[in-house]
């Protein structure tokens, strides 16, 4: 194949490798393997969806959307893809064991984009509650995966999402019925565990009937370290009345490209708070596409993202005012160091009939060296003339007057920095609602920065799991 040079912002890269065309040649070569759990409708889907992405090919930072972020570097490798389904006795308790301390969940586990328990691939539940394959859902649920696969994702404005429609074989199904509360929280893994390069196209569909509540945690895992390009889209239905707690927790390794798709759709009264944590990653790119239809529903979307190293994480947000008296409240938050950089784009559109909106948008961002960047653009489009709303960013260094105040109380120019960071940070971390959870991330934001956004020789941030001794100090954090 003809070799090209594509300009990147750290250089020049030779084109080596037309993964459009490999993916291209997989598609015509293994429709049958792809399409062997699809019904006519699936099917269809497939076919239009991957004409959509041939015509518009991967995206390039010329895109609006794509803007600051380049995938060049990570479809410049030869990848894997269609990868066998598990064997049926695999215990996933050898692979997966999440370290939350009494962090009880109903732990379902998809390994290199299967359903990982392949004995038992649709389990309901007595309060009529459904868990399983997305692929089994295809032939034992049709007219309920119909009435909701494909309704949300936009396979036109995202050529990855159109990607994933057309060739993603498996992910997990979650069906909450009418007047249903979740107990107990519900807590999907991703793992990935594959001997050579890996291109993985995950799908997920959650359907939440009306006056239901769900708590969802989505995490991201890697046994090996090898190159992993992770194109993952899920859709959400929240029924009227209903309410989602949605987490997405992610600590991958820098030789992982992640593209994290959400679409929520949210009828009449329905409240969504979700929480997107980024820690580590080489390349990120989390998009939360939320659309509040009906009248009284509300919208909480929050974030968080520490990157340090080469390390890029690309954050998209857009809320859909289309119906009245609705509210969305937006914050993301920030920290990279070294040579990191990072991108986020809030798009608030307020419809014409969508009267009495409340919408408020922040991004703030802290950048510890003079070579890391962040690409900040804060947007609203409203078209009606009865609303509240709002949108600011900030990008900074650490405050000098904080840190002369915490540093005039006895502590060193290194803690202070790191209890500043810390500081920074909390106002997300607090915002997860599951005292597990939050402790969890909270120590692990805690050793995040210590260990490789900050060094220092005696920190003052001590982990809630670990055996030492506390050091305690009285400060007025109205002051940082």
């Amino acid at each position: 194949m003809p070799k090209q040079d594509v300009i990147m912002n750290v250089g020049i890269i030779q084109k080596t490798y037309d993964l459009q065309e490999y993916l291209k040649s997989v598609f015509d070569k293994m429709k049958h393997e792809i399409t062997k759990n699809d019904t006519a409708f699936i099917a269809e889907k497939r076919e239009k969806a991957f004409g959509l992405f041939n015509k518009a090919g991967f995206p390039h930072p010329a895109l609006e959307r794509w803007r600051g972020t380049d995938l060049s570097r990570a479809l410049n490798h030869e990848y894997s893809t269609l990868p066998e389904p598990p064997p049926a006795d695999l215990d996933i308790d050898k692979i997966f064991k999440c370290d939350v301390p009494h962090f009880e969940t109903l732990l379902v586990t998809q390994l290199n984009g299967w359903y990982a328990d392949r004995k038992n691939l649709i389990q309901v539940y007595p309060n009529g509650m459904i868990i399983g394959s997305l692929a089994e859902a295809f032939q034992k649920y049709p007219e309920l995966v119909e009435a909701h696969y494909g309704k949300y994702a936009d396979d036109k404005a995202e050529s990855l999402t159109a990607l994933n429609t057309a060739m993603s074989q498996d992910g997990i199904f979650i069906y909450i019925p009418d007047n249903v509360t979740v107990e107990q929280n519900i807590q999907m893994v991703n793992i990935t565990d594959f001997k050579q390069n890996l291109f993985l196209n995950t799908r997920n569909l959650v359907i939440l009937g009306e006056n239901s509540h769900l708590r969802l945690v989505q995490c991201d895992d890697s046994i090996n370290h090898d190159v992993t390009f992770i194109n993952t889209v899920t859709e959400v239905k929240i029924g009227r009345n209903s309410s989602l707690d949605h987490y997405k927790l992610q600590n991958k390794d820098d030789h992982t490209t992640l593209i994290n798709s959400m679409y929520f759709y949210q009828d009449e009264g329905s409240s969504l708070s979700t929480n997107a944590i980024s820690l580590n990653g080489g390349l990120i790119r989390n998009l939360s596409h939320v659309t509040l239809s009906g009248a009284h529903s509300s919208a909480d979307v929050y974030g968080l993202y520490l990157m340090d190293r080469h390390q890029h994480v690309d954050n998209q947000v857009y809320i859909n005012h289309v119906a009245p008296d609705c509210e969305s409240r937006e914050l993301f938050k920030g920290v990279l160091d070294d040579q990191a950089s990072g991108v986020f784009n809030g798009h608030i559109k307020v419809y014409r009939d969508a009267q009495r909106t409340n919408a408020f948008q922040t991004n703030k961002n802290i950048l510890l060296t003079d070579k890391a960047s962040i690409d900040t653009k804060p947007f609203l489009e409203i078209y009606a003339d009865d609303v509240k709303c709002s949108h600011g960013a900030t990008i900074g260094q650490l405050d000098a007057e904080a840190l002369f105040y915490i540093r005039s109380r006895g502590i060193s120019e290194s803690n202070a920095k790191i209890l500043l960071m810390y500081a920074f940070a909390a106002e997300v971390i607090n915002k997860i609602s599951i005292p597990e959870l939050r402790q969890r991330m909270d120590d692990m934001v805690k050793k995040r920065l210590r260990g490789e956004l900050s060094q220092c020789e005696q920190c003052v941030l001590n982990c809630s799991t670990q055996e030492h001794q506390k050091v305690s100090f009285v400060i007025d954090m109205s002051k940082i």
